[in-house]
């Protein structure tokens, strides 16, 4: 199964729906309470990183037998330095995004702390690529002896 979603950036009235779309899916398969919530809080970032920083994105979700896989794309300004990006706290987010409670610089880090794997590719002035994996249970490379 695959589903799609478009986001617009600057559109804080509907940040947060694909990643809510996405849960209710998964919900409705009948899939694992902790996956479920380990692929909301990890689309939600990246959603509101398309959100907060981004022109628009494009969110595709792949539900097959073994993981669910997140893409997200986006046209913006891309991150100049992914390595500091990646480090907690680290945001570039404007003051009046932070005034709203947004870019607190955990965004990435949560992805990460969320997938089994996380990719991040990105061209300043192009944008960015987010690709994240979420082993179902079972599945895992952990789950069958070996190391990841």
């Amino acid at each position: 199964m695959v589903l799609h979603f478009e986001v617009r950036g600057g559109d804080f009235a509907a940040a947060g729906e694909a990643s809510s779309r996405l849960k209710a899916v998964l919900r409705q398969l009948g899939l694992e309470a902790n996956l479920i919530r380990r692929v909301a809080i990890a689309t939600y970032e990246a959603e509101m990183n398309v959100v907060i920083h981004a022109y628009h994105g494009r969110i595709e979700a792949r539900i097959a037998p073994a993981a669910v896989e997140v893409a997200v794309t986006d046209e913006g300004p891309g991150i100049p330095d992914i390595e500091l990006a990646m480090q907690e706290g680290y945001s570039t987010a404007p003051e009046a995004i932070r005034e709203m409670g947004f870019g607190a610089g955990m965004g990435l880090p949560n992805m990460k702390r969320c997938a089994d794997e996380l990719r991040v590719e990105s061209q300043v002035g192009v944008g960015t690529s987010v690709y994240m994996r979420f082993s179902l249970p079972g599945t895992a490379k952990e789950d069958r002896g070996e190391d990841r």
